[in-house]
């Protein structure tokens, strides 16, 4: 495949160039034998289980990044979870040995995940992970991984899965190219946070024998097969030189002609925070990280703590605190939630507080106490919230609990289509991309078919954006961006060009974004936001403002 051009998605900015090696396989299923007995088979899967979960914890703890260690820590629960070994149990009653039984169970759960759509549809990806380390485990073969050549190289897969991607190093994977995935999927995210340039749903990339030479392009997709070593030299080289010079800026976000624009972090926790000079504040605090893994949902002391961790290391900055985003599409044991139909349309981020308020006056209590013991510009927002009534019992909420600031995310089209009436009651909006484009598109974060419409050159999602900054501006009030698509150096100008007030994303991007603004004045990002508007699909909007 010499001298070929592929093309997939760009997820996670930047160029890389190497040679390919291909993700280890996952282990062959041996034919099933007759099962003698069934104690034992149980006690084999249950041992499996521990092994898997020994490991996944320790990788948890290892990591240096707050979302990858969430990101695992998710898994361990999945491979714990009741069902899953009652499901297995069944099986192996049934007359399966441990690895069919537990192939058999992660099947069934494959199967409900895909039809939940959503959340849930995103994690299939995990689900397969766990099921090869579990079988793995049960018969004793090394679990399925990283290459490890002896020298930096390009990381081809299907997919790729948490436990894969947490634990990446820099210096040794240049890029990431996947088969498979999406622009929200967990390598997308990750990728993105240990700064990896990524492109997925690049079909094609499976058919390049290991060893051959590679470019990839982050931001555009595209993939080069078949360069010469001096060529993928000179990618890397400048690369390197561009991230040298990106690493020496610093400041708050300005266009060239001074109008200021905050570029803010998304973080999971205190870790996620870079080290050094701190980010201007956190544009987006998920909170998530302290309810996994748990049964009963963290004291006020521990919630208190954490805040405290964030708050006191931004100082007179500005920190965003979202509210618990979980719910039926991305369930927590001790929510104990009815299982839905459609668990992404059903009871999900502020709508938990209807089955169980006491969650929400906690953490808004806690968030409360936090906030007043540090010198932080303490913000809180609420998740999915679809109506002005359900913004407005927010901020009563927050005020009630004598948090001053607060505001609401949009990401449900109803609520951007009316934007001036939800920031009646609420002092700012943030806008979280992903989601929004799901709902305004019908398309399934994970359904790789549908990738192009999660797209955030879309005009119907800059159309969604630009009303939400118009209504900011009549109403005097902030209107952010915390969705991925604030990363993408070329739609952050686009964003400004429309009104966003605030960009925020994972601190790696902040770098880019900043040099990208302070290239060009505020009238060419209005323009740049005139020329996408006005374009009919995302390729047209694209071109419009790249050119």
């Amino acid at each position: 495949m010499a001298d070929t051009e592929l093309q997939g998605i760009g997820v996670s900015p930047g160029r890389a160039a190497g040679p390919v090696y291909r993700l280890a396989p996952p282990p062959p299923l041996p034919p099933a034998p007759p099962v003698i007995d069934i104690a034992a088979e149980r006690a084999r899967a249950r041992a499996a289980v521990t092994t898997v979960a020994a490991e996944l914890t320790r990788r948890a703890d290892a990591a240096a990044d707050a979302t990858a260690a969430e990101v695992l820590r998710a898994q361990v629960l999945m491979a714990a979870d009741e069902m899953l070994l009652e499901a297995v149990d069944i099986a192996i009653d049934g007359g399966a040995d441990a690895p069919h039984a537990i192939t058999a169970a992660l099947a069934e759960h494959r199967a409900a995940f895909e039809a939940a759509g959503g959340y849930l549809a995103e994690r299939v990806s995990d689900l397969d992970d766990l099921r090869d380390r579990l079988v793995a485990a049960c018969l004793g073969l090394p679990m399925p991984g990283v290459p490890s050549p002896g020298h930096p190289f390009i990381l081809v897969a299907r997919d790729l899965a948490p436990a894969d991607t947490a634990g990446l190093d820099p210096a040794v994977v240049l890029g990431l190219i996947t088969a498979e995935g999406g622009p929200t999927s967990h390598t997308a995210i990750l990728a993105r946070t240990l700064g990896i340039p990524a492109v997925v749903r690049c079909g094609a990339v499976l058919e390049i024998p290991d060893g051959v030479r590679v470019s990839l392009n982050g931001s555009s997709g595209a993939v080069a097969v078949g360069l010469s070593e001096q060529s993928a030299q000179a990618v890397n080289e400048a690369q390197r030189a561009l991230l040298e010079r990106r690493a020496a800026s610093s400041g708050p976000g300005a266009t060239a002609d001074g109008h200021p624009v905050a570029l803010l972090a998304n973080i999971g926790s205190a870790r996620d925070l870079p080290a050094g000079d701190p980010v201007e504040g956190v544009g987006l605090f998920r909170t998530e990280l302290l309810y996994l893994d748990r049964t009963e949902p963290p004291s006020f002391e521990e919630q208190v703590t954490a805040y405290q961790q964030v708050f006191a290391a931004l100082p007179a900055r500005k920190v965003v605190v979202r509210t618990l985003d979980a719910g039926a599409d991305k369930p927590l044991p001790f929510l104990r939630l009815a299982d839905e139909p459609n668990p992404a349309l059903g009871i999900r981020g502020l709508r938990v507080a209807r089955a169980m308020p006491s969650v929400l006056e906690t953490q808004l209590s806690a968030i409360a106490a936090a906030a007043a013991t540090t010198e932080a510009d303490v913000w809180v927002m609420a998740p999915m919230v679809a109506t002005a009534a359900e913004a407005a019992a927010f901020a009563a909420a927050c005020h009630e609990h004598g948090l001053r600031t607060a505001g609401v995310m949009i990401e449900v089209p109803a609520a951007a289509l009316r934007a001036g009436t939800v920031l009646r009651d609420v002092d700012f909006l943030s806008i979280g991309t992903n989601d929004l484009s799901q709902y305004t598109f019908a398309a399934d974060r994970m359904c790789g078919d549908l990738a192009e419409l999660l797209d955030p050159w879309q005009p119907a999602l800059i159309s969604l954006i630009a009303a939400c900054a118009a209504a900011g501006r009549e109403a005097g009030k902030p209107v952010g961006v915390c969705g991925e698509a604030a990363a993408d150096p070329d739609f952050a100008l686009v964003l400004v060009g429309l009104g966003i007030s605030s960009l925020s994303m994972a601190a790696r991007s902040i770098p880019a974004v900043r040099e990208a603004l302070a290239a060009h004045t505020y009238d060419e990002c209005v323009q740049f936001a005139k020329s996408a508007f006005a374009a009919d699909t995302p390729t047209t909007a694209r071109a419009a403002v790249r050119s």
